[in-house]
Formats: structure tokens, sequence, C-alpha cells
């Protein structure tokens, strides 16, 4: 359907409202009139319109409408109606400008994203996130004023004393989505919401733009306009209403020094491009029009002293919660995005980076086809390297038109001075450097460096630094492997390239090394080499292999010994090298001289326990893994997000620890040993535990101390303990929060149950004799194996001993029943004490507080001493062995909890004490 086109219709009236006389005139002087070498009207076609309606209808069939509107206008002021012209020229440009907006609408809002298939079209609203833009107070020439956070609809917001910026240098690091705010600008104006002090707003766009041809503002303008009528006189006539946006000055490496004489006042004069350009700069042209130029830092060592009233803002990226939203924009719905977003925000190193526009996209892309293939991240992951290398694939892919010697040589340099800085804690490069380097290419440095505009050196110029450290080390690490290095540029006398000393470095004592290590591990994998050969053209080496293997398992600080020979890995860093490798066969070769895992207070984040699981799976001889104060980070999304939605959970959430059961049930090593005590585990970890427990055979020990699981997380367990599969020997579940409610599913397990040998209650106060009872029930079934029942600290009374006193008469292979901590009193002591004097009592070990003890029960003990000299009684709690009688201490155990505070009930024993590392008393 054809654009209404009123401005033809005001020229109809104008026409008619003409006295005859004056009609006559317009049409003689529109005989004489031609536009851009279009022919006149033939006369005799003029001598038929004698109505204005023939007449217009006449121009409309010869012009067309938007032509026949502007020579209307012209013809009315040679004949001297102004007024008339005015009107619709008025009007002309009132449909223009709406019909400017609804072209830019259609230009930026929607667009294609890089590797996006055919026809798959993204909308600017639908996918942009705002970034933090930073900026100085345009007014204020100070460098030691701190920067300000602004919005993009605050970049040309008057200051306190009313005054605004009439240029604005938008500066950015590749990738760092400054085509997308410039996107995000002409469409919010174009809607009416951004930027509305400015009638027009001219988008030049300098990739496309030839740097050799003559052009004047008015070619600027005109190549903006979707018409080919543009009211040039009108917009030239307002200039405060004019904003230029300049998007990459950059790409046009033109010099900006321009002789003064060259620049012209004149916007309809032609002018090579630059000069033109600087003319708008300097505000020779239009000086009250305002301008936005874009560009890397790299391009800006010059511009500033050419242009007039400028603020410059940088974008630094996203912030947290703008890395979240921008999750949820890309992904289509929501539980992909958070499942997405835990991930990412699971990898310290790779949610760092995501600060970084291009980053977010390159790991949502990766990801996405992860979701697309698996439903679950955590079964394929993409390591840290990995997504690295497609980072660095995306960035130069801009540059395909590159030479790929330079390129590769460029990149060689680039290694070696990141290699250089990492060994000399270096992390600011001056631009001598730079050069003396052979890095002064700017169109490939400001790809992955940013030039310090605000704070130059005195001496030496800018300084530079890498987009983000974690890039540096990734670059040190490619200095390393990457082959055929002959020139690589400046003096490498700072550090050796020898792998070996890296490694010894990062082992023994610098650490900061460690993260260059891990993109070292991850870039000699097989198929890395291959993708950087293909995609980035470098050849990495892969002649260290066994240098690094050797690294691993002379790791000090991550592995110890115990006096049983058994080799300890304690360092996580040691699984990270690991998993960056990703290779089945290296993985296994480095860790078949260790047993077990011994991690203490640590936090494990979602990318830790990747790592550690995919080594588990393939460390054929884990024997044992112990977590003692450490916790499984398994984001809760309403608390982290600085974003909070209503979630629709598409699918059950996994538990913390359902990483490492995974692996445990997956690995092909009989770990016979898994503690898992003070970890801040909930309810919802007990399912994983149970399939565990059936579908691993070999587990023999679980301990679970100090958790809050409850009763039913008991109950879940003792589903998996039930399988005839669970050959488990030893369960611990001290201070678990427990009630007597769980005794009833732990009575049915001692019923079944053949292989359990030791269960640990201790220190659940809610246990209490109700607790005992149902336990009995279960103990005194014929099948039961139980033989040894740890029941400290939970607040038994003497009103349970009769059920024990039944138990131990008939029950042959309890040989260990620890009741210590518990106000038992002399008559519930005294009815134990008849049922150990009993031959048919196999009781070995009984835990006792005797303190307080009357004198009639404590004969009574020693009456049980003289007919079983072999019976140990004792309090057993802080011994290894218990004391003699008369030894005993005269305390209750309560102690002070790991913060300091007399809070509840802990005893040292169970922080690691001798209690639960023996077999018996």
């Amino acid at each position: 359907m054809a654009e209404e086109n009123h401005a033809i219709d005001v020229l109809l009236e104008a026409l008619q409202d003409l006295a005859f006389e004056d009609f006559l005139q317009f049409k003689d002087k529109l005989s004489n009139t031609s536009y851009k070498a279009r022919w006149n009207i033939p006369r005799n076609s003029l001598e038929k319109a004698s109505q204005a309606c023939a007449l217009v209808s006449c121009m409309k069939e010869h012009y067309g409408e938007d032509i026949a509107v502007e020579v209307g206008t012209d013809v009315f002021e040679e004949i001297n109606r102004r007024d008339l012209a005015d009107k619709i020229q008025e009007e002309s440009v009132k449909e223009y400008k709406q019909k400017y907006r609804a072209h830019m609408i259609k230009e930026f809002l929607q667009y294609k994203e890089v590797d996006a298939c055919l026809g798959d079209n993204l909308t600017v609203s639908s996918r942009y996130t705002n970034l933090t833009i930073v900026t100085k107070p345009w007014t204020n020439t100070s460098d030691e004023q701190a920067n300000i956070a602004v919005t993009v609809a605050q970049l040309f917001q008057s200051d306190e004393e009313g005054q605004a910026p009439l240029t604005v240098v938008l500066v950015g690091a590749a990738g760092m989505g400054k085509t997308m705010t410039v996107r995000k600008i002409m469409v919010g104006w174009a809607e009416g919401v951004l930027y509305t002090q400015f009638d027009y707003v001219f988008y030049l766009n300098c990739k496309e733009i030839s740097p050799t041809e003559e052009v004047s503002v008015v070619d600027l303008i005109s190549n903006c306009s979707p018409h080919r009528s543009t009211p040039i006189r009108k917009i030239l006539d307002s200039p405060k209403k004019i904003l230029f946006v300049i998007d990459g000055l950059d790409y046009l490496r033109f010099s900006l020094p321009q002789p003064e004489n060259d620049l012209s006042s004149n916007p309809r004069e032609k002018k090579p491009l630059e000069t033109t350009l600087m003319s708008l700069f300097k505000k020779i042209i239009l000086p009250e029009s305002s301008l936005m130029i874009t560009t890397r830092p790299t391009a800006l060592q010059n511009l500033g002293r050419y242009l007039q009233n400028k603020c410059y803002a940088e974008i630094v990226g996203f912030s947290a919660g703008a890395r979240d939203e921008y999750f949820h924009r890309f992904f289509d719905t929501d539980h992909k995005a958070d499942t997405a977003f835990k991930f990412v925000k699971g990898n310290k190193t790779i949610f760092a980076m995501c600060f970084v526009p291009i980053m977010s996209w390159t790991v949502c892309t990766l990801l996405e086809q992860e979701l697309y293939k698996n439903k679950n991240l955590t079964r394929s992951s993409k390591t840290n390297t990995g997504m690295y290398m497609f980072y660095l694939s995306r960035l130069l892919k801009c540059r395909a038109g590159e030479g790929k010697q330079d390129l590769q040589q460029f990149l060689r340099r680039l290694c070696c001075l990141a290699a250089d800085g990492m060994w000399m804690h270096k992390v600011l490069f001056e631009e001598k450097e730079i050069k003396e380097r052979g890095l002064d290419q700017p169109e490939l440095l400001s790809l992955f460096l940013n030039e310090n505009i605000l704070k130059k050196g005195t001496d030496h110029g800018n300084v530079y630094s890498f987009i983000h450290l974690h890039l540096q080390e990734f670059f040190a690490a490619m200095f390393y492997v990457l082959e055929n290095e002959k020139e690589t540029g400046g003096d490498s006398g700072t550090y050796v390239k020898d792998i070996k000393v890296l490694l010894e470095n990062c082992r023994t004592s610098r650490k900061d090394l460690l993260l260059t290590v891990t993109f070292l591990f991850g870039l000699i994998n097989g198929k890395a080499i291959e993708y950087m050969k293909q995609q980035i053209g470098c050849r990495l080496s892969p002649r260290f292999k066994e240098d690094m293997l050797r690294s691993i398992q002379t790791w000090p600080r991550g592995i110890s010994s115990t006096s049983k020979g058994t080799m300890k890995i304690k360092d996580l860093a040691v699984f990270h090298c690991l998993f960056e490798i990703y290779e089945e066969d290296f993985v296994q070769r480095a860790l078949n001289c260790f047993t077990a895992i011994d991690f203490h207070d640590m936090r494990l984040t979602q990318y830790d326990q990747m790592a550690l699981s995919f080594c588990i799976k393939h460390w054929n001889g884990l024997d044992s893994v112990t977590f003692k104060g450490c916790s499984f980070e398994h984001h809760n999304y309403e608390e982290d997000s600085l974003i909070c939605r209503e979630q629709q959970p598409v699918e059950e959430q996994p538990s913390p620890i359902s990483l490492l059961c995974q692996a445990l049930r997956n690995t092909t090593s009989q770990v016979k040993t898994l503690r898992l005590q003070w970890c801040g585990l909930m309810e919802d970890c007990c399912e994983d535990l149970a399939r565990l427990l059936a579908l691993h055979p070999s587990l023999d020990q679980l301990e679970l101390g100090d958790n809050k699981l409850g009763d039913k997380g008991v109950r879940l367990l003792c589903k998996g303990l039930q399988q005839p599969t669970c050959q488990l020997r030893v369960l611990r579940l001290w201070y678990f929060h427990l009630t007597s409610a769980c005794c009833e599913d732990l009575a049915t397990v001692l019923r079944t149950s053949r292989h359990l040998m030791e269960l640990d209650l201790s220190c659940n106060d809610e246990l209490r004799d109700a607790g005992v009872q149902l336990l009995c029930e279960g103990l005194q079934h014929p099948t039961c194996q139980l033989q040894t029942l740890r029941l400290g600290s939970c607040c038994l009374t003497g009103a349970c001993c009769e059920d024990l006193a039944a138990l131990l008469l008939v029950n042959q292979s309890l040989t260990c029943l620890d009741l210590s901590d518990n106000e038992l009193g002399g008559a519930g002591v005294q009815q134990l004490c008849q049922i150990l004097k009993h031959p048919a009592c196999q009781l070995q070990a009984l835990g006792l507080n005797t303190c307080g003890l009357n004198e009639e029960t404590q004969q009574e003990l020693a009456a049980v001493k003289r007919i079983k000299p072999s019976l140990k009684i004792g309090y057993f709690f802080e011994e290894d062995q218990p004391r003699p009688m008369a030894q005993l201490p005269s305390h209750q155990g309560v102690l002070l909890d790991r913060s300091g505070g007399r809070i509840r009930r802990r005893f040292p024993s169970l922080m690691g004490g001798p209690f639960h590392n023996r077999n018996d008393f």
C-alpha cells in the first residue's frame, strides 16, 4: 500500500486558493522550471490543466509526488507567495520526519547476529542489554576527577550549569558493544523515547563509506534519506536539532590533521571525506550541531585536540546483573537461561570475562548448542580454554581480510608481550614498548588491548592493558606452545621460554601463574591444536605433554602421603589442569599413583565440581574421597540474581552434590570411603546418595556428620541401604538433626542389611528414648549384623535401658555400644550392668558417663569389670581408647563450636579427632 502524501494535498489546497491571474503565473513559471535534468512539463499539457486538480495530477504524472511538492514549493517562492511555500514545506517536512523515523526503525530495529541462520533476524529490543558506561564531567579538565557511571540517555545531558556537550566520543574495545549501543540509540530516537531534543539523527557507518570520495555534509545527510526528496534547507536551518552519529571512526584510517585552509564552512561544498569530517569535528560546519563518535581506543591518540565541547564516555562492559539479563534475553526460555547462567557463574574465569559483550555472546552460543543437544550442561561442558579459543576466532573473524602470515606474526608478538608481563607481574604496557615489539597495528591491537586515554604517561605516551587479565594469561600460555616462534619482537630477556621453568615456578612459588598453566594444559589437547590450526592459523606443539604429566604427579602443594602409603590430592588446581586437557588417557596416567581426595574448607563452584567429576570418572585407583567443611555451590537463583523473577521450573533441579555422586557412580575405580562432613548438605542430597549406595557396591563407608539432612533425608538414604546391591559397612550420621521419626526406617535397614556393621547417630538431641526403642526392634532381628552403635549425646535417659538390656541379651553381633554424654541415671546403668554380667552378652565396649553415679552404681560397674575384665567401659567421646574407670574425666562434653561460641554441643572427636578414625575402642 502506497504511503499517504499529505503535502500534495496542501499543494492542491494552495493552488485552489490562488487568484486566476496567480494561477496562470504559476503555470507559466512551471513551464520554464526543470528539476535535476528532468525535462520541463510540455506546454500543451499545462494548457489542458485549467483547474488546480488537473494541474496537480499533471505534476504528479511528470515528476512523482515527492518532487512535485518540491517543485511546487520553489514555484510559489518565485511568484512571491512565500506564505504558501512555507505552508507546503511545513507539511512536507512533517511527513519527511515521520518517514525518516520509520525508515530508521526499519534499518536498525532488526539485525542478523553473527553466524545466525538465513532469515533469522533479531530485534534490538529483544537482545540489547544495558552496558556500564563511565565518563567524566565534560566541563572538568582535571585528570583527578573520578569517573562517573552514566546511561546512554545521559550522554548529552546538561550539567549543573545547564551546559550539554556538543560532541560525545563513545570509546570501547572490540566486541564491547559500541555498534549495538548505536543501534539502540537510533531505534530509541526513531521511536521518540531517546534524545528527543534532536529532530534528526543521521547515521554514518565508517565501514561502508569510501574514504577516497569527495562529499559534502549535504551529501552525507542525503545518503541517510530513504526518499529522493530531502528538505535540506529546513534541516540546515536548525543545526541545534541535528545529531550526527559517526560509527567506527577507526575504520577510516585517515590522517586527522588537515590544513586549516582546506576546511569549509559550506555544508554544500564537496571536499575529501576526511576534510568534511574534520570540518564537522572542529565545528567549522554547523557549529551548533551535535556529534557522537564511536571508536576503539587506539584511534583516539590525536582526536581529542580537534574536538570542541567534547565528552569522553567509555563502555566498560556488562555488570554482574547485566550479564544475568543478557543471558535471559539470549535464551528462548527462562529455564535455559537459568541453567546456562548458573553454569557460567560457577566458573569464575568465564564469568569474569563475560563482562565483554562478545564473550557473553560466545558463551551463550556455545551453551545453547549444549542445551540443544544434551539438555544438561553438566554432562557435556566446555573448558575455559575452549571458550577462549572460540572467543579468539570470533574476534579475528572481523579481520578475515588480513594476511594470515601477518596475523600469525602479530599473535606471536602479542603472546610474547603477555608472557613477559606475567613473569614481571606486569599488566600495563607503555606505548614505547608496544612499538618496539611491532604491535602498533591499530586494527589488530585494539581487538585485545585497551588504550588508557584518560591517564597518559608523562614521558612515554599512552598506557595499554589487555582487555582482561584472563586474556593476558591465555596468550601467555599460547606463547609456550606456539611453533616457529622465530620472530617475537622486543627483548625477551625477562623470561625463559622453557615450559619446565614455568611449571616449576607455578608448583612451588608463583601461584599467580596457575591460570596460565591451566590454559597451557588446555592448549595441548588434540582437538584444541586442530581447532587453532584450522580456525586461527596457529600451529601449537604437543611435545611438552610428558613434562606436564610429571608436573601433576609431583605437585607439592596438592599431594600428601599417609603412614600407610596413601597418596592424597589436596589441591583443586590439579583437577582443573586435567579438566582443561580433557583427554581420558592423560587423566588416567596422571592419577594412577594417587588413591585419595582430601579437601578441607573449600568452596566448590559448579565448574570446580565439573572438573573434579571428570577426573573421578577416569581415575582407576581412587579409594577414598573426603570433604570436610566444604560447600558445594549450587546457586539459589532467587538469592544470587540481581534481577529476580518468578521461576517456572521445567524439571526437578539437581542437588548440590549430584555431579559428585554421578561421577562416583560412573567411575571405574572401587571407591570405598566417602566423607562429607560439615558440608551444609540438605535433604535434597539424599536421593543422589541413595542412588550411589545402590549402584556403587564397593562403597564401604559413608560419613555424613554435621549436615542438615533430617528425618526425610534419612528415609531417602534408607531406600538405597535396603537395595541388595548396597554393601555399606559403616554409616555415620552424627549431628544430623534427627528425631525418633527416622528410627523406624533405620530399624528396617538393620533388619534387612547383612553388611552394615557400624551406625553412628551421636549428637542427635531429638532422637531420645523413643528412637532407641524403635532401633532396638531392628537390632533384635536375627539377620542384623551391626557390631557398633553410637548414641552419644542423644538426650537418652534411664527409660531406654530396658530396651537396650533386652537387645544385649539377644543380639550376638553387637560388640560396641556408645552411650556417652547421656543422663541414664543410676537405675538405668544398674539395669545395663545386670545384662553385662550375663554370659550371653557379647558386648566388648560400653561408653558411659561415670561422673555423678552413686556408690551403689559404681559398685555394680566394678562387679561387671571383675566378671568381664576385657570389657571396656568409659567416656568415649575424646579418647582413642577409653581410660580406666578411675581416670575418667568428670565433664559432660559441652564444648565450643567452630566459631568459638557455646551454641550447641560439639565434641573434639567429631571435629576430625580419633573418635571417628578408629575401628574399635
